[in-house]
């Protein structure tokens, strides 16, 4: 490892999630590596999320065409790279750009082509589960980072605000809580609470609190669908980024906004804690003891069933036991420790 870098590029990891977990690790490298120059590597969505951000000097987008992307890393002339996407063609890319100092874990393969080389903890064979945040933090402490600070922390800026005012008018005249539900979820659908059961708890939420409830989906056919699902379940309005959707910008300023975010566990989950706000997650399949970000504002509802965890996309039991044992009722109290009685 060379003590004092001139030119640092981290690779940042690819799902939405993971790059918002490593935001406290993110701070630590800045904090470290205060005189180098730091450029980060992510895709388009995920710099778009996590900018504006004080811990890099530069962003560089993934480009689709391989040798182009070789290239880039050629003329950066960046003299480490910290992989934090665990990939052996992250290693590869890096390796024939010619930088020198290679730093990240032993997985996929790759060990040969990292100079410096971290190993992931194991239990029984496989590895253990470890949050994220974690994860990621344990590169900045092998750099000599502080990692006492495990805060997420995501950009936003005044602009973001206006375009959401201006774009969502009636946002600005709420009379009762703004309550966002997460329903989708990229991993697969074994992660998804029914559509159903979001649909009820909306209603509740709205005859209860006089909640606005908004549907926070990505923008692809799949998650369309289900919130359009959810408000041909629901007997009370329900607004739906489906049909008025926004760019990440003003979708992070409607995340500040909320009073409640209710979500599967789902990279939405992350800005929503970034972001410090109030937080239900419901769990199912996956442990939530790989996603954890030590959020204060977090409630976990974990469903109970005999194959969970699984950590499968797909449910492959003869019912989703583990999303069906959530109940309304238990998400509805969930909600109400958060909003408090509503006022008459």
């Amino acid at each position: 490892m060379i003590a004092n870098p001139q030119h640092i590029l981290v690779w940042l990891p690819s799902p939405l999630g993971d790059a918002i977990m490593a935001t406290p690790a993110l701070s630590s490298i800045r904090q470290r590596f205060r005189s180098a120059r730091i450029t980060f590597l992510a895709s388009r969505i995920n710099r778009a999320f996590l900018e504006p951000s004080a811990f890099c000097d530069d962003w560089m987008e993934l480009d689709k065409s391989y040798f182009r992307m070789l290239g880039k890393l050629r003329q950066s002339h960046c003299d480490m790279v910290i992989l934090f996407k665990n990939s052996f063609g992250s290693a590869l890319t890096a390796t024939l750009a010619g930088i020198p100092v290679r730093v990240g874990y032993v997985r996929e393969g790759r060990s040969w082509m990292l100079t410096d080389k971290l190993m992931p903890e194991k239990e029984g064979g496989d590895f253990k589960p470890v949050s994220a945040v974690d994860y990621y933090l344990h590169v900045a402490q092998y750099l000599g980072g502080n990692i006492e600070n495990k805060k997420l922390s995501i950009g936003l800026t005044d602009a973001d605000r206006q375009i959401l005012a201006e774009s969502w008018p009636e946002l600005n005249t709420m009379t009762g809580p703004l309550v966002i539900l997460v329903p989708g979820g990229a991993f697969g659908p074994s992660k998804l609470w029914p559509v159903q059961r979001f649909a009820e708890l909306a209603d509740r939420l709205t005859e209860t609190y006089r909640a606005t409830v908004v549907i926070s989906i990505a923008p692809t056919p799949q998650e369309i669908a289900i919130a359009e699902g959810i408000q041909g379940n629901a007997k009370q309005p329900i607004l739906s980024l489906g049909q008025r959707p926004l760019k990440p910008g003003p979708l992070k300023a409607l995340y500040e906004k909320a009073d409640l975010v209710i979500t599967n566990d789902t990279g939405p989950r992350h800005i929503a804690a970034a972001l410090d706000k109030k937080l239900i997650t419901l769990f199912g399949p996956n442990n939530p003891a790989w996603t954890q970000t030590h959020n204060p504002n977090e409630t976990q509802i974990i469903g109970q069933s005999p194959c969970a965890p699984c950590d499968k996309p797909q449910c492959l039991a003869k019912e989703h036991y583990c999303m069906l044992s959530i109940s309304v009722e238990q998400v509805f109290n969930a909600a109400q420790s958060v909003l408090g009685m509503p006022v008459q």
